[in-house]
């Protein structure tokens, strides 16, 4: 199984990925795809395998408010993201992939990122924690809950915003079949300015890959930072994005 493993993550990867999912996420879902191709087991049913079990992490980062019971939720939330990977890996394995797996997948990430910020929003309440003024907030601190409504606000928004710019008939371009960041161009900016907001805009979709480095955070036992973080990087795109759709639709 470990030589199907190895092809299938050569015969998978993407152009443009998170260095996480380069070196850990996506070697270990070739290692589930691998063992699963030659059932009747479908990409989206996987898809679904993977947003039942980020349901399961949400109700644990409420239900544990511990640094033990955030790194179980923790891991339980890897392991979705795990199948999320696996689920577009099979389709492109098994010559599967189209454009409605495509949506189908995007449709249950934004599921995932909604309840990510209204979970640890609630868990917040909870545990208390530090504040977005720089103070600590403590247990029961409504400001969490004020913040947990705010978040999910911002964080849906946020993804509505998203799928209104690539519709068809504003972005020009179809469904893809590949995932949106595959389809991005590979042109490089010349001059230092551009360069340099490159890599700020590289970072910044670092940050907002919650996977990538929510770990991080609950083994620290700061997850508040985390959500803070999120929400306001999320808000940031979303404020980038009203001011493009402004200039847009507003002028004459």
């Amino acid at each position: 199984m470990l030589g199907t493993a190895i092809n299938v993550y050569r015969t998978t990867r993407k152009k443009h990925d998170q260095l996480w999912n380069t070196y850990v996420m996506r070697p270990l879902a070739a290692v589930a795809v691998a063992a699963i191709h030659r059932t009747p087991i479908t990409p989206n049913q996987v898809t679904l395998l993977n947003l039942f079990i980020a349901v399961v992490a949400m109700a644990l980062f409420i239900a544990m408010p511990t640094l033990e019971g955030g790194l179980v939720a923790v891991g339980v939330l890897e392991l979705a993201y795990l199948f999320d990977c696996a689920d577009g890996m099979l389709a492109r394995y098994k010559k599967l992939a189209s454009p409605t797996g495509h949506l189908f997948d995007f449709f249950t990430d934004e599921i995932k990122a909604v309840m990510l910020a209204g979970a640890l929003g609630i868990r917040l309440f909870r545990t208390g924690g530090l504040g977005i003024d720089g103070r600590a907030w403590t247990p029961d601190d409504p400001r969490f809950l004020i913040a947990a409504v705010a978040a999910v606000a911002i964080v849906a928004s946020a993804t509505s915003l998203t799928n209104f710019v690539r519709r068809p008939e504003l972005s020009g371009r179809a469904t893809p079949t590949e995932a949106h960041y595959e389809t991005v161009g590979d042109a490089r900016p010349k001059s230092l300015v551009g360069k340099v907001g490159g890599l700020v805009m590289t970072f910044l979709r670092f940050l907002n890959h919650y996977p990538s480095h929510i770990w991080i955070f609950a083994l620290a036992g700061r997850l508040e930072l985390f959500f803070w973080m999120y929400a306001g990087l999320n808000l940031l795109y979303l404020g980038k994005g009203w001011l493009g759709l402004i200039v847009r639709f507003g002028r004459p």
